[in-house]
């Protein structure tokens, strides 16, 4: 795997990304504001000015119809991960499994299903596009992060969330994570997905609950998630790289 292949992006995105990444959960609040954008005239906001223009807007990624969706999708990454955790959560149909959602948070979390799916939900027919060089479309429903993240009440010094997964790629190579900034973690079309071609999600693609941040590579699409947790910074996780495949020589930022 070259690492070529994980650089279609802009230098201009990634550039403004960085930099967005570093203002915080009070930052970014403050830059949605209505009228912000007439308070940034002094040189002190003129770098945030820029960027909030430069990201206004927040981009979709292309929706399809039901006729486009692929009629196989192949699953990356894991298949069925092992160790007694969660084989017991699927001999249980996860009643048992809980996402928690904690960290830099005021409300701390420990949602089950039913509770997610009682929550707003987001419909989407999405691509997926996979670092090994395929893609397939597929239709995703689930809870919008951004929506969880509120109900969780982020601190002003949160920066980045992570997703820790109940899944190990390797025999001791420790389980999977993922992280995004705050810009991908309340995009529209970032969700919490429960359900794929309106059945409940398989094995194969992450059950009981996977992470759709839709204008990322499929690395990013973290499956079998367990656990949210905010942060100031990802340096202080695992190798300290943002995610699993980061950690092994991949780029934080997958968009596409």
């Amino acid at each position: 795997m070259t690492r070529k292949l994980l650089t279609r992006r802009s230098f201009l995105h990634v550039g403004t990304t960085a930099a967005i990444a570093g203002v915080g959960y009070a930052g970014y609040r403050a830059m949605s504001a209505p009228g912000f954008l007439g308070v940034l005239e002094s040189a002190e906001y003129a770098t945030l000015n820029a960027q909030r223009a430069l990201l206004s807007g927040q981009p979709l990624a292309r929706e399809f119809s039901p006729s486009d969706m692929s009629p196989v999708f192949k699953a990356n990454g894991t298949t069925m991960p092992g160790g007694v955790v969660y084989q017991e959560f699927l001999a249980n149909n996860f009643s048992s499994w809980r996402l928690r959602v904690d960290g830099l948070v005021a409300n701390p979390m420990s949602l089950s299903m039913a509770e997610l799916k009682r929550a707003p939900q987001r419909t989407q027919i999405t691509r997926h596009d996979c670092v090994e060089g395929w893609s397939a479309i597929g239709k995703w429903t689930g809870v919008p992060l951004g929506h969880i993240l509120e109900q969780a009440q982020l601190a002003p010094n949160a920066r980045y969330v992570v997703f820790h997964c109940l899944d190990d790629v390797y025999e001791d190579s420790g389980r999977y994570y993922e992280s995004v900034d705050l810009f991908d973690a309340f995009h529209p079309q970032t969700i919490l997905a429960h359900s794929m071609n309106d059945q409940a999600l398989p094995v194969a693609h992450g059950a009981p609950l996977r992470l759709r941040v839709e204008r990322q590579l499929g690395y990013k699409h973290a499956k079998y998630l367990t656990r949210i947790e905010v942060v100031d910074s990802y340096k202080n996780v695992a190798q300290g790289n943002g995610g699993f495949w980061e950690d092994r020589g991949y780029e934080w930022y997958a968009g596409i």
